[in-house]
């Protein structure tokens, strides 16, 4: 495995945490999600990639949507808020992500 294969594993297993962290601070529709997420390379992601990801966060009800009027005659847009079931699985999810820090660093010997 290379390099840019193990990052890839693990922006996979971290950016349903990383949205809803961001959606926790303040709802954001999905352009905005995108684009915040571009200032992290290892967390930037394509539109084919969020837009499944929360539908899938809503399905499971981490998330629920509302669509807003948006300034100077712009389309609206469906901006993403967290739900109490949401803010419980941010809560577990906080712990594990500190648990798994805590295991790598005790490793790496820091």
């Amino acid at each position: 495995m290379n390099i840019d294969d193990w990052k890839s594993q693990i922006k996979r297993g971290t950016l349903d945490f990383c949205i809803l962290l961001m959606i926790r601070q303040r709802p954001s529709y999905g352009y905005e999600i995108i684009s915040t997420l571009e200032k992290y390379p290892i967390l930037a992601a394509k539109e084919n990639t969020i837009y499944p990801l929360l539908r899938r966060l809503m399905k499971e009800e981490y998330v629920s949507s509302s669509w807003q009027e948006s300034a100077e005659g712009l389309p609206p847009r469906k901006y993403y808020s967290i739900t109490d079931k949401g803010l419980e699985y941010i809560s577990a999810m906080s712990q594990e992500w500190n648990n798994l820090l805590n295991a790598i660093n005790e490793i790496k010997g820091e």
